[in-house]
């Protein structure tokens, strides 16, 4: 069997409440030991995610965003185009629209991203996310594994 081909990537800080999504998602899968799916964890810096992603078919971050309205504990699969603003979408100051155009200019992006995007109801310090966030933790893996089923390449997805 040939390397890896995705990626899966839980962003966050599980130190500041809810900003624990992403990593809390990547242990759950990380679990379940998908063939060819690297699980790691990033505080969301951009030249350390051009460092993850680059060379995979698929990268699928999970990461805590603060929207307006927000809905704590909502989970939604989108573009990175698609997310607000950078100031409002992660919960970082630094992040993936920050990677971008990096990964652009020096061609480390993945063949394809996606961003599993959780709406947080608190960033404040301290370990622990809130109740609707722990809870939407198993939807957002579930998340996860249906975008690395949809991109799994054929012979792959024999399984």
């Amino acid at each position: 069997m040939s390397g890896p081909w995705a990626v899966v990537i839980g962003v966050g800080n599980e130190y500041r409440g809810d900003d624990g999504v992403g990593p809390a998602v990547a242990q759950r899968l990380e679990n379940l030991g998908i063939p060819g799916v690297v699980v790691t964890v990033s505080d969301g810096e951009p030249t350390s995610l051009l460092d993850i992603w680059t060379g995979m078919d698929l990268a699928v971050v999970i990461d805590a965003v603060r929207s307006e309205p927000a809905v704590a504990g909502r989970v939604r699969s989108t573009g990175v185009d698609l997310l607000p603003h950078p100031g409002a979408a992660s919960s970082h100051s630094l992040g993936i629209q920050d990677a971008l155009p990096l990964g652009r200019a020096l061609g480390r992006l993945p063949g394809s991203l996606v961003v599993i995007a959780v709406d947080v109801a608190c960033l404040d310090p301290g370990a622990g996310l809130s109740e609707p966030v722990a809870a939407a933790v198993p939807l957002a893996a579930e998340a996860v594994v249906r975008e690395l089923r949809r991109a799994a390449p054929t012979s792959r997805s024999q399984r």
